[in-house]
Parts: structure tokens; C-alpha cells; sequence
């Protein structure tokens, strides 16, 4: 699209401007046509300050209002435009004449009255949408999405046929939630490999969702290897961060094969060469007159790997601190996910935020709750067992992943002393609780107050570009990031808790570390080690002995 130049004829500043010569001449009335004067002067003048003094070529794209409203001589020519319809409204309406001038005065109430509409409908554009975003869908030449069509399953909806369309929803997402819950237990029990690979293809899903919208908005079908090149920055994103995990969690047995040794030691260089490889066909492949368009695609492409990929693998980093702290936060996402619409459905009065209409102050305040409570009772039955609260760990001999181990301090049950003011309501002096008990309030907290402004961020989105879901993947819930957009903050928060407030040195890691260094450094951190506890008295010298 060329660029915008400091006259164009079929602006609507020029548009009005020879509407209003057209105005003054046709109007009979003294008043009027002195009031149309003053207007035609004032415009005028300000035509040639902003574009022939000030030189703001730019100007031109703005609505007028926003304009006018800056300079109280254009404010004074709307005035004046408005008198003076309102005479020639009266004139070409009451007048029983059909002469010319009657008929030119409805053209022109007509004309103006286009105008207006035109004005008002750029002025009051949907969600923020400025006159950059229209220019941009002339360029990109397409309309939004349109939402997603229904895809309930036949049998619910011969099933429910009978009940209203809000019970009908209730009954669609109360029975897809109930069998997501059951899926997400049967992948909890078939183990660690198991909820990486679900957490992979559910990154990948969530990619190709968001991926997908862009390219529906911007019609980039076209563009020589953009699919191809989004595709493989996930590739080459995902081999970073899943290779930093494999060298990190999987460090004996990358250190007994070669070729993996090999890989390790230059993870970092071969995962920037790859990068350094795609960002050289981007630049390739960009087209004349498609540069903006590309942009706009290369930069919507890595904002969606920084929101997907990276959340992905903090979620994989908070499994192997232990399956609890992968559990108990998801959980109470989706326990406060169900307790805000239950509480919302029967009890909701109250608009919670612009962005979601169907969120209620009631709903919100409701699902706190529930979501606090659930916290404590989750994580009081999680912490008895030791294959949730051990981290996961690789075990060299069988080659496979292990949770036994000795359960720490946090997941020990210790007697709490209740506070004097509670005391006398529940009757108790002191209360037997795990540890964990009092972290899980904090992430509940985080999961019912701060998760779902993840969910109104991805509403925002959605109106932003005018769709309802990201996809139909899931009937009555939308798609895969519909479910996630919540759990992606709470990753994030989970990862950077346990590393603020959980996490310490990792002896084993210190070990398997130190047993790959040489003999000669071995043996000087051993008489380091050796001195400093001689030192502090750990070790008996044999001199005392």
C-alpha cells in the first residue's frame, strides 16, 4: 500500500470542506449563510496551518472529531456546520416548494449525514482499533474470523435438545469437564514420560491455535516459507530448552554416550546456529511490498513462542521438583476454573471486567474460596504419599525414572499453634499440618486472584480480532489454549516460588558434576572440601587423634 500523502482528494476533510462551499451557496438564509462563512474560513485556515505550515501529513489519517476537538476554530466550524443543517433540514423538509434548491437540500442532509456515520463508526471502533489497524486490513485485504460454529457431538444434542440454551451449555461443559478430569488423572498415573509428552503436544497445539489466527487475520498464505519458517523456530525453540532439561536432569547418561556428550557440550551453539539459520531465511524471503505484513508475522511468531514454549518447559522444570508441585497448581486452576462459572452460574449479578461479560464479582469470590479450601485438602492427601512428593529423578541402573526417596521437612506433618484469636472459635490450641499445607494456600491464592487475569488476557485477545475461541477443539470449551491460558501464568509463578522460597543445592547434582571433572581437579576440591571441615570441626585431624 503506498504511503499517505499530504493531499488526497477524497479525504473527508475535503470531502466537508467542498460540502460546505456547496452549503453556503445553496442556503437563502442571511444566518445561515453568514454562520457557513465563518465555518468555511475556519476550516480553511486550519487545512493550511496543519498541512502547509506544520507539515503533518500524518493528519490526515485522523477522524475528524479528534481534530476539531484540538482547535476551537474548527470546534466553531462544527458549530456553525450543525446550525446551519439544522435550517436547511427544516428548509428542505417543511418547504412545499420542489424546486432545485429543495432537492439539493436533502442531498446534502444526506450527504452530511453519511459523513457523520462515517466519522462516528472510526471514532467508536471495537476494542481500541485505530486507523493504523483499518489500514492494515485494507493492506492485508481480508475480514477477521468469523467465531467458531458450534461442534457439540450429536448425541448431546439430541440428548438436551429439550432444555434452554444456558442449561444446555451448563450440561455440554459440566460433561466435557468431568471427562478432561478423567483423562488428566489417567495420564498422572502412567508416570513422568507420560505428562512430558502430553505437556509437549499440548505446546504444540496451543502454537499451531494461535499461529493459525494470525494467519486467518493477515492472509499470509501466500508469503513464500512463513509457515515453514514458524514451524521451525518451534523446533529450534523447543530443542534449547528440552536439551538444557536432558543435560541437566539426564547429566550420567548423556556423559556415558558419546555422541550425546558430544551434543551437550555445544548444546548452546548448535541451538543459536539453528536460530542464526532461520533468521537468515526470514530476511531471504522477504517481498516487496509485504515487508510490514512479514514483520508483523515474524514478531507475532516469537511472542507466541516467549507465551507457549517457554511457560511449556517451566512446567516440565516444576514436574521434577516433584509430580505435587505439577499437580496441586494445575488443579487448583481447574478447580477454581469450575467453582467461579459454578458460582457465577447460580449466583452471578455483579459484571466482573469488560473484556469477559459472563465473569462475576460473585463467581470470582466464590471460586476464591473453593480454591483455597480445595488447596488445603489436595495437598494434605498428596503429601502422605512419597511418588508425588519425591522429585524425578533418572536412575542409572534401570535406565528409567524414580520417585522414592526420603520425604523432607515439607512434607513431615508438624504441630502448629493456632492463633489466640481463632482459638476460640474453633475450639483447638494447636493443629497437626504439612508444611506444603501453607505453600499450597499461597499458590491457590495466586491460581483464584491472579491466574484468571490470564484468561482475561486471552479474551482480550479474542476481541482484538473478533473470534470466540481459539478453536473448536474441545465442544463447549473452545480450544486447547481456552484451557491453558490460565495454567501458563501459574507455571511461571510455580517455577519461580520454589526457586524463591523451596529449592536448594542439589547434592546428586554436585556429585555427578564433580565425577566428570579431572583426577587433578577432583583432587584439589577434595583437599578444599577437606580443609574447610577440618576448619570448622566436622572432621577430626590426625594430629588430635
Amino acid at each position: 500500500m503506498p504511503e499517505s500523502k499530504a493531499y488526497r482528494g477524497n479525504h473527508p476533510k475535503h470531502v466537508m470542506f467542498v460540502f460546505l462551499v456547496t452549503l453556503f451557496l445553496s442556503s437563502s438564509s442571511p444566518v445561515c449563510r453568514s454562520r457557513m462563512a465563518v465555518g468555511v474560513a475556519s476550516w480553511g485556515l486550519l487545512s493550511f496551518f496543519t498541512h502547509r505550515i506544520m507539515g503533518w501529513e500524518g493528519t490526515l489519517q485522523l477522524p475528524t472529531p479528534g481534530v476539531v476537538w484540538l482547535f476551537p476554530p474548527a470546534q466553531a466550524s462544527l458549530g456553525s456546520i450543525q446550525t446551519g443543517l439544522g435550517y436547511l433540514q427544516g428548509w428542505g423538509t417543511h418547504s412545499s416548494s420542489s424546486g432545485p434548491n429543495s432537492s439539493l437540500s436533502l442531498y446534502l442532509v444526506k450527504l452530511f449525514s453519511l459523513f457523520k456515520l462515517q466519522e462516528s463508526e472510526s471514532e467508536n471502533k471495537l476494542d481500541g482499533e485505530t486507523a493504523s489497524d483499518s489500514e492494515s486490513k485494507s493492506e492485508f485485504g481480508g475480514s477477521p474470523p468469523v467465531p467458531t460454529s458450534d461442534d457439540t457431538p450429536e448425541v448431546l444434542n439430541r440428548a438436551l435438545s429439550n432444555l434452554s440454551s444456558r442449561w444446555k451449555n451448563w450440561w455440554v461443559r459440566g460433561i466435557l469437564t468431568l471427562a478432561m478430569i478423567t483423562f488428566f488423572f489417567i495420564i498422572i498415573y502412567l508416570g513422568p514420560m507420560v505428562l512430558m509428552t502430553i505437556v509437549m503436544c499440548v505446546q504444540i497445539k496451543c502454537f499451531h491455535e494461535i499461529i493459525t489466527i494470525g494467519y486467518n487475520v493477515y492472509h499470509s498464505y501466500d508469503l513464500p516459507w512463513f509457515r515453514t519458517l514458524s514451524w521451525y523456530f518451534l523446533l529450534c525453540v523447543n530443542y534449547f530448552f528440552y536439551g538444557e532439561t536432558v543435560t541437566d536432569y539426564f547429566f550420567t547418561l548423556v556423559q556415558r554416550e558419546e555422541p550425546l556428550r558430544i551434543l551437550s557440550k555445544y548444546h548452546r551453539f548448535i541451538s543459536f546456529a539453528l536460530y542464526l539459520t532461520g533468521f537468515c531465511m526470514f530476511v531471504l524471503s522477504l517481498v516487496k511490498k509485504h515487508y510490514r505484513l512479514q514483520f508483523y508475522m515474524f514478531g507475532w511468531t516469537h511472542v507466541t513462542l516467549l507465551i507457549v514454549v517457554t511457560q511449556s518447559h517451566l512446567i516440565i522444570h516444576n514436574l521434577f521438583e516433584g509430580m505435587i508441585w505439577f499437580i496441586v497448581p494445575i488443579s487448583c486452576v481447574i478447580c477454581n476454573d469450575i467453582m467461579a462459572y459454578m458460582f457465577g452460574f447460580f449466583f452471578g449479578r455483579t459484571p466482573l471486567i469488560k473484556l469477559s461479560p459472563k465473569k462475576t464479582w460473585e463467581g470470582f469470590i466464590g471460586g476464591f474460596f473453593a480454591t483455597v479450601l480445595f488447596g488445603l485438602l489436595l495437598s494434605y492427601v498428596m503429601s502422605g504419599y512419597r511418588c508425588f512428593t519425591c522429585p524425578v529423578e533418572f536412575n542409572n541402573d534401570t535406565n528409567s525414572f524414580t520417585v522414592d526417596c526420603e520425604p523432607s521437612e515439607l512434607f513431615q506433618l508438624q504441630e502448629y499453634n493456632i492463633p489466640l484469636v481463632l482459638q476460640s472459635v474453633v475450639g483447638w490450641k494447636t493443629v497437626r499440618m504439612y508444611p506444603f499445607q501453607i505453600h499450597s494456600i499461597a499458590l491457590s491464592t495466586f491460581a483464584s486472584l491472579i491466574g484468571p487475569f490470564g484468561g482475561f488476557f486471552a479474551s482480550g485477545f479474542k476481541r482484538a480480532f473478533k473470534i470466540k475461541d481459539f478453536a473448536n477443539t474441545i465442544p463447549g470449551h473452545g480450544g486447547i489454549m481456552d484451557r491453558f491460558d490460565c495454567q501458563y501464568l501459574m507455571a511461571t509463578f510455580v517455577n519461580v516460588y520454589i526457586a524463591s522460597f523451596i529449592r536448594g543445592p542439589n547434592p546428586s547434582k554436585l556429585i555427578q558434576q564433580f565425577l566428570t571433572l579431572r583426577p587433578d581437579q577432583q583432587l584439589h576440591i577434595f583437599n578444599t572440601l577437606k580443609a574447610h571441615l577440618l576448619d570448622k570441626g566436622v572432621l577430626v585431624g590426625s594430629e588430635d587423634a
